[in-house]
């Protein structure tokens, strides 16, 4: 069975695109194994790089397992948010210091991205599509984007609409096809 890793790029509790991600897996129920990966790593510093560390080691080893990488990310200011961002910097790191051109664990990487905010997915999706091939993962479909539906911020829960849902569908499919 497919191995699919989840990065929900919001640390808060409820989040909505934590709510998006348990829609995908429910998509992808019987059809690949999800993982959620932990984020809650130190920022990014090459002077904490050797030894690796604990959690980096914990990142790196879920990534390997995974055929494939699907991003839950908020829009913070139009762009990457630091927690996902920090994380894949991390990731990106060579695994050999000595060549640091040298591959990295997320080396051709099936990578997809989806979103819930209340704008900015044009630009989000604009440095995803720049930063992902960078980094040499495999950017695969089309990505995702959703808006909150008003009543989520009474009541905490995010209602996605057909056409987002047929959106995560396609974009399962798509996952599934390239892996």
């Amino acid at each position: 069975m497919a191995k699919v890793l989840f990065l929900v790029g919001s640390l808060r509790q409820g989040s909505f695109n934590h709510q998006m991600a348990k829609k995908a897996q429910e998509i992808l129920g019987g059809k690949a194994e999800v993982t959620y990966l932990d984020i809650n790593v130190p920022l990014m510093n090459q002077d904490l790089e050797t030894p690796v560390l604990p959690e980096i080691a914990a990142m790196r080893e879920a990534v390997g397992q995974a055929d494939a990488i699907w991003i839950f990310s908020p829009v913070y200011n139009f762009a990457i948010p630091g927690t996902v961002k920090n994380a894949l910097d991390w990731l990106s790191r060579s695994l050999d210091l000595s060549d640091t051109h040298g591959p990295s664990i997320l080396q051709d990487k099936l990578v997809t991205v989806s979103s819930v905010a209340n704008a900015g997915h044009e630009q989000l999706f604009a440095a995803y599509n720049a930063l992902l091939p960078f980094i040499r993962t495999q950017v695969v479909g089309e990505f995702v984007g959703t808006t909150v539906n008003p009543e989520a911020w009474g009541t905490g829960e995010l209602k996605l609409s057909e056409e987002a849902i047929a959106g995560l569908e396609k974009q399962a499919q798509a996952l599934l096809s390239a892996i």
